[in-house]
């Protein structure tokens, strides 16, 4: 732990991960530290709590949530960093407007339930703070406009915080994308494929996983997730997958979504789960879950590329994003790490992706990977975090901004309209007004870190 602090302050100092910004010259930052608020400090929460307690560029100066223990657990944790005591916010569900009406305070990352993250958010960037968004950014399209309006209006930076783009295989398979291994893009596969019975049902008191109670009854993220699949039939988890695939093929930046089409299953799986470890007369059990169990989203851009989009939650299965990138010369499969580039690979066999991924490991990683490593998710929650205090820092558009929230998040009104129109196309609308034709693509692999 000691040797990842001593190589965050080090990092703290040169920038590293804002040189996924274009046009940014790098140097020393300025010695006053980024005083940060927190508005939920849940699981998620917490984890991005503990990795801003170990930079010596940040200042943690209040938290909101309206649950004191997770109250309790936060101020434990910043005065055992050495820190001193936050202003506390939690009284009640706008409480948090207290926390955003503070004049010293530079910056905010949200990280509560879906339906607050749009109208936090908002009232975020009216108060002028740089703000940290979690996934996804919006459930309406009203709300996906509202990040881009009030941004517009504002002049206030917004970041999504989606961790996914910073992968370490996805990075490098970005590496590939811009130094065109793949040839001319074609086609993509993406998704959030995980089983998430377990989380939706879980009551904090039956043996884990093995819970059949969600709401008031429910501990967690089952107080407020499953309702999304009780009264939605939509993709309302896309950015995951569809992040780090819209930063290969350059989306809002020379090219943009232009339409989809939407279709789903029959909603099974939290039913049978329900029956499974609750038995037949349980009140759940006579409940009719919308959301299909496996929705598919196809997705097509204005440069000819389609994107299939899979949101499979309910169902028993192990992980996956199901990542595919294939291009004119040759393809890249998550799902079994598998590769295939035509005149190097043997004709008509796969190759194991792990020497390619080996031999265009993106910079960042190559340099500071071992060290991010502690830091969750792998490492990639280091460097998306790195990346929007060292942008907040800066006072610069971030890597992943707000036009970018928009158009991930608004796959799930969109495939919620074509699933109810029975898979009718859906337009994308222009949410940079034109402007993603001449906004430049970000530099993702500059090496002067």
């Amino acid at each position: 732990m000691n040797s990842r602090r001593n190589f965050i302050k080090k990092t703290a100092i040169v920038g590293v991960g804002i040189s996924l910004a274009p046009s940014l010259t790098f140097g020393f930052n300025s010695p006053q530290k980024l005083k940060v608020g927190m508005i939920g400090v849940g699981l998620r929460g917490t984890n991005h709590l503990n990795n801003l307690l170990l930079r010596d560029d940040v200042l943690v100066t209040a938290i909101c949530d309206i649950d004191p223990k997770r109250i309790t657990i936060a101020i434990d944790e910043i005065v055992k960093s050495g820190n001193k005591k936050p202003l506390v916010f939690g009284s009640n569900d706008f409480d948090y407007r207290n926390l955003l009406a503070l004049k010293d305070l530079d910056a905010v990352i949200i990280a509560t339930p879906w339906l607050w993250h749009t109208r936090m958010a908002k009232d975020s960037m009216l108060a002028g703070k740089y703000t940290g968004l979690e996934v996804s950014a919006a459930n309406t399209m009203e709300e996906c406009w509202d990040l881009v309006n009030t941004h517009e209006e504002t002049g206030t930076h917004l970041m999504i915080l989606e961790n996914v783009n910073y992968r370490r295989d996805i990075m490098a398979v970005l590496n590939m994308v811009k130094q065109n291994v793949f040839g001319e893009l074609v086609h993509f596969r993406c998704g959030y494929q995980h089983d998430l019975r377990f989380v939706k049902l879980n009551d904090g008191i039956t043996p884990y996983g093995k819970g059949v109670e969600f709401g008031e009854k429910g501990i967690s993220e089952s107080t407020w997730r499953t309702q999304h699949s009780l009264l939605r039939n939509a993709d309302v988890y896309p950015t995951h997958g569809i992040g780090p695939i819209a930063a290969m093929c350059d989306i809002n930046r020379g090219n943009r979504f232009s339409s989809l089409t939407s279709n789903a299953t029959k909603a099974i799986g939290l039913h049978n789960y329900i029956i499974k470890h609750g038995g037949e007369n349980h009140p759940n059990a006579k409940l009719k879950f919308k959301q299909g169990d496996v929705i598919t989203t196809t997705i097509e851009t204005t440069n000819g590329e389609t994107i299939i989009v899979t949101h499979d939650c309910n169902l028993p299965r192990p992980y996956s994003l199901g990542f595919r990138v294939q291009g004119a010369n040759g393809l890249w499969e998550d799902d079994g790490s598998r590769m295939y580039i035509e005149g190097k690979s043997e004709p008509h066999e796969w190759d194991a992706a792990d020497e390619w991924l080996k031999k265009y490991d993106h910079p960042l990683w190559q340099k500071y990977g071992e060290s991010a490593s502690e830091a969750g998710h792998g490492g990639m929650d280091f460097f998306v975090l790195n990346a929007f205090v060292e942008s907040a820092k800066l006072n610069i558009a971030p890597p992943m901004d707000a036009y970018d929230a928009a158009s991930w998040s608004a796959i799930t009104p969109l495939s919620e309209l074509s699933i109810e129109n029975n898979g009718e196309p859906q337009d994308f609308p222009d949410f940079t007004r034109g402007n993603w034709v001449k906004r430049k693509p970000y530099n993702w692999i500059k090496e002067d870190y």
